[in-house]
């Protein structure tokens, strides 16, 4: 009875299908990641603060505990250092020589799913992932393992007892309820109850208006945070203005921003056949829905981008986990399926009627070419909101669509680039954003002193190539004229402990080979 009620509810909110969680993550054993440190002084490094500044260095950077407590610059590039400005070391402080090394905020992802979608992944699997990539804290859109499982992980990575980035439960509206909310009482009601079991947001699919309205009036008075996807399902009487206006403060994805520009329609051209319980459907037809929405700089177009503004409103685009639309080749031929992706994600991935996103039944160059001019004008409407001041900020909603934990997040980094967005825009957008978004830009997002140690740690600059940031690093001729990679994260640091990314990902590819033997 319960299978039936989950599955009765997923369908009535568009919520994903649910699956059966892996294994909960081991206990951290001794030797794996180092630290905190009574004081640890990173010395000699370039620096990027992730509030907009560029990169400046050498510098010499102080923590104590989990906190930044001295950011100094010792000296000029090429030039030698200055010793006198060196902060000086105490008996038993621990030094690292960063010399040339580039230092960045920890990477915040705002879509992050453990596991959910294939059977049985690790949580130990996804966690490694995300902290070989940089990513230090995770949103988690859902908790659809359980709240009482995402729990578990919560309070285990805020101990740092387990190898984990910072866990941010949100819960999925309706998840836990004895029966279908159709009142904005119930909705109330669930929205409190949701806060005493200790999610700290609520992700929307969508439901009636007047439900909303309760739901996310309760919710601020109950100070959680809200996210929606906003479903098919729904999106004519709720888009993203209707929701923002009813105090939604981050949508995800993309769905409700082209229908809240509709000029000639009320509703998405549907061909008559359409059926949004057929994935390839419902792929199909998004990919043909921002074509039929404003055009840019349009008065429609400006009146919707500056609503959004005036409320504060942050998106929260995940472009990377819908690429494999514009190329599915390039997705299904990613290098890093072979050593990271686990059997089970991958059989999850091939073509399927009844897994979420596995709708490649025949998938045609024209519906690849309708996805490119969908991207575009979608990054074009994401340039725009920033550029006049908007909140974007960084998910990956990895784990499905041939999409890997952390690799697709780096991917995502790509693609804001594409978008438009500096570097250094795209970096902000990945850490002091989301910080923002999440309420915690006094803790966490940029490395400033007084906050939480949280920092990505890379032989190269990043700046010039996010490629550098991929576990699979950067493929390049090398000095000896021989084809080579280079770069990956070295170190992610969180709450002040020092982890070996390198070591994380051969953990993990010890996880995958042993999940493909027979």
């Amino acid at each position: 009875m319960r299978q039936l009620l989950i599955a009765s509810l997923m369908l009535l909110l568009a919520l994903p299908a649910s699956a059966t969680p892996g294994a909960s993550a081991p206990n951290r054993p001794a030797g794996e990641g180092d630290g905190p440190f009574p004081r640890l002084i990173l010395r000699g490094a370039n620096y990027v603060s992730g509030e907009g500044a560029p990169l400046q260095g050498p510098v010499d950077i102080v923590i104590e505990g989990n906190r930044i407590v001295h950011i100094v610059s010792v000296g000029a590039p090429g030039a030698p250092i200055n010793p006198k400005y060196r902060p000086k070391a105490k008996s038993g402080d621990k030094e690292l020589d960063l010399s040339g090394h580039t230092i960045l905020p920890g990477f915040i992802d705002m879509h992050g799913h453990i596991g959910g979608s294939a059977d049985d992944i690790p949580a130990e699997y996804v966690f490694k992932l995300w902290l070989a990539h940089g990513i230090t804290t995770v949103r988690e859109p859902g908790s659809f393992n359980g709240l009482d499982w995402v729990l578990d992980h919560v309070n285990r990575s805020a101990q740092n007892t387990i190898t984990a980035p910072r866990i941010i439960p949100y819960l999925g509206f309706g998840m836990g309820s004895d029966e279908p909310i159709s009142t904005g009482e119930q909705a109330r009601k669930w929205v409190k109850q949701a806060r005493q079991k200790g999610a700290k947001g609520i992700k929307f699919f969508g439901a009636r208006p007047e439900i909303m309205a309760a739901a996310l009036d309760e919710a601020k008075k109950q100070g959680l945070g809200s996210a929606m996807h906003h479903a098919q399902l729904n999106v004519m009487r709720t888009n993203v203005v209707d929701s923002a206006q009813m105090g939604l403060t981050t949508m995800e994805h993309w769905y409700g921003l082209p229908e809240a520009m509709f000029e000639d329609k009320r509703i998405q051209h549907y061909p008559h056949d359409y059926n949004y319980n057929n994935e390839q459907h419902r792929f199909e037809e998004a990919g043909r829905l921002w074509m039929q929405s404003a055009e840019p700089g349009s008065e429609k177009w400006n009146e919707v981008r500056n609503t959004l503004l005036a409320l504060d409103f942050t998106l929260d685009p995940t472009l990377t986990i819908y690429e494999a639309n514009r190329d599915l080749m390039r997705e299904q031929r990613a290098i890093w399926h072979d050593d990271y992706t686990l059997p089970t994600l991958w059989e999850f991935f091939q073509p399927s009627k009844q897994a979420h996103g596995s709708y490649w039944f025949d998938w045609t160059t024209q519906k690849e070419i309708d996805w490119k001019n969908n991207f575009r004008r979608w990054m074009n409407f994401i340039n725009d909101y920033k550029n006049h001041g908007g909140r974007v900020t960084t998910g990956s909603d990895s784990g499905y669509i041939y999409k890997i934990y952390g690799f697709g997040y780096i991917r995502e980094l790509e693609l804001l680039q594409e978008a438009g967005f500096h570097p250094l825009e795209v970096i902000q957008s990945a850490t002091l954003n989301g910080a923002q978004a999440l309420g915690m830009e006094q803790q966490i997002g940029s490395l400033a002193v007084g906050k939480l140690a949280d920092m990505v740690i890379v032989e190269q600059n990043p700046l010039a190539n996010f490629k550098l940031l991929y576990g699979t690093g950067h493929f390049v001729l090398g000095d000896n004229g021989q084809p080579t990679r280079i770069g990956g994260v070295k170190y992610t640091i969180k709450d002040g402990i020092i982890y070996d990314a390198k070591s994380l990902l051969a953990d993990v590819r010890n996880i995958v080979q042993q999940a493909k033997k027979p």
